[in-house]
């Protein structure tokens, strides 16, 4: 099943460490990691109920893992991501927490452990075994 809505709460993620003179999308591909900012997603795709996949952008796609289980981000119409520390890039794990409505308790909170940039390939895979 694939969620084309996205709720994003007013918060942004935790930066890239930046160098010196380098904004953290620069200082991000000086280091080899792959960032995104939380203002560029505008889609998900629950895999399991403890990994979820993000588009940001037109074409840019990321695998989330998540500490534990979210059960009902399956269910979803739209996830928030929160960032852990004030910045506003999304580099590595730790770095957010993707919080899940649930209508009968509190949102769920689920810490992201691992990113990892994946292909238009494997995201479209993945959407499609949802179906």
């Amino acid at each position: 099943m694939t969620r084309s809505a996205f709720l994003l709460l007013p918060a942004l993620l935790l930066g890239c460490t930046e160098q010196p003179g380098a904004t953290p999308a620069s200082a991000a591909s000086t280091s080899g990691r792959q960032c995104f900012r939380t203002q560029d997603v505008n889609g998900f795709t629950p895999v399991s109920d403890n990994v979820v996949l993000v588009q940001s952008g037109a074409s840019r796609y990321f695998r989330l893992e998540l500490a534990g289980s979210c059960p009902n981000l399956d269910w979803s119409r739209g996830i928030a991501l929160r960032d852990m520390s004030g910045g506003s890039w999304v580099c590595q794990g730790l770095d957010a927490e993707v919080i899940v409505p649930d209508p009968s308790t509190l949102p769920q909170r689920c810490l992201v452990t691992n990113i990892r940039q994946i292909s238009r390939d494997e995201w479209r895979a993945a959407r499609s075994a949802r179906r």
